[in-house]
């Protein structure tokens, strides 16, 4: 008996400090600030706006040529703006505009990162670009990885031409099951980041690209959120591209050829 109840107590120790520290376990911030032009971006602008509570918000930013759409980018889990100075070259070289918010506690924004104020952020700086004059019919929403999670809760809040994902989650829950499924990751993961629960509220044309042998967020999980979409969707499947190669395999080629789709 003795044992028995030691194994529980073991157990509600563990459950407790998976729930103080999820956090830990999702997020993995690059604080480095970074100027655009050392990482080999000359034309772009780097930025700082305050969200909505007075946080300051590191951006990169560069206008789109005429005609092009500007892509309001949101990264991962483990990101810096300058570790994503070359996709984000392939997009200005293609013309279209960039606005690369760095989340907080990356790229030089301050504060925390959390699922609110990821997804309060991403609509600060959807509205900064908005007050930059450029217009909803002219911002394609862009998330990477958990970034999917602000990007979808945006796209259903504010009119915006497209969204794209690459590689996006269903829930961060989900995603621990695959290792933790022994624990009540429903109760103790704080930030979810529901993808496939929120999509549906989407009704702008989405594209999905993921790679078939993603080994972090598995391509099921691109599927499922794909049938949960509504109506213009079209998803790409990658068959020889991980979690963080899809564009060394032709990831942005998809995405420039839906986003030069758009009437």
């Amino acid at each position: 008996m003795n044992i028995i109840f030691g194994l529980i107590g073991a157990y509600l120790v563990i459950c407790v400090a998976a729930y103080l520290g999820n956090r830990m376990f999702m997020y993995f911030p690059d604080p480095a600030r970074i100027p655009p032009a050392a990482a080999g971006l000359d034309r772009v602008e780097e930025i700082e706006f305050a969200a909505a509570d007075g946080t300051k918000l590191v951006a990169w930013y560069a206008t789109a040529k005429d005609g092009k759409p500007t892509i309001l980018y949101f990264h991962g889990n483990a990101a810096n703006a300058a570790n994503r100075a070359p996709k984000i070259a392939m997009m200005l070289e293609d013309g279209f505009g960039v606005f690369y918010l760095n989340n907080r506690g990356y790229g030089g924004s301050g504060g925390s990162p959390t699922e609110a104020n990821n997804v309060a952020d991403a609509i600060a700086a959807y509205d900064y670009l908005a007050g930059r004059g450029v217009p909803a019919e002219s911002i394609a929403v862009f998330g990477e990885s958990l970034g999917s999670g602000p990007a979808v809760r945006l796209a259903a809040e504010r009119p915006v031409a497209a969204i794209m994902l690459e590689a996006p989650l269903t829930s961060t829950v989900e995603v621990g099951r695959s290792v933790y499924f022994w624990l009540p990751l429903s109760l103790l993961i704080t930030d979810q980041f529901n993808v496939v629960r929120h999509i549906g509220a989407i009704t702008v044309p989405l594209l999905i690209v993921h790679g078939e042998q993603d080994e972090v967020i598995p391509v099921e999980m691109g599927q499922r959120n794909y049938r949960a979409a509504n109506e213009p969707k079209r998803i790409e499947v990658i068959p020889d591209a991980h979690h963080n190669d899809l564009f060394e395999h032709g990831a942005w080629e998809k995405m420039r050829e839906f986003l030069l789709s758009l009437k």
